[in-house]
């Protein structure tokens, strides 16, 4: 941007000085649209969200009361440890150590 300092016409008006963009070969400036920026940001984002809500647990809710013993408890406790992990509430990957049947 530069300043364009008055001038008078030939007319003899006075033009103000005032400041205008550089001529870039003749081409004038893009004035981008950021509206549609926001929309597709917004639209990405929830496009995000929603495939990240979507991931739904497929492990069975069981308790120390679901089985008959404690080797039945530890045996599905190994098969996933992941899934069955409130078996184990104090992490020494012995499941159900409390007796409670």
């Amino acid at each position: 941007m530069g300043y364009r300092r008055g001038y008078y016409k030939k007319d003899g008006t006075y033009v103000q000085g005032h400041f205008v963009s550089k001529d870039h070969g003749g081409k004038r400036r893009k004035i981008t649209n950021k509206k549609g920026c926001l929309g597709v940001f917004l639209l990405l984002l929830v496009t995000f969200f929603s495939f990240s809500c979507e991931t739904e647990s497929t492990c069975q809710s069981s308790n120390c009361v679901d089985f008959a013993n404690q080797a039945e408890a530890q045996a599905v406790f190994e098969g996933d440890k992941s899934c069955y992990s409130n078996l184990d509430r104090d992490n020494d990957n012995i499941a159900c150590e409390n007796g409670n049947y």
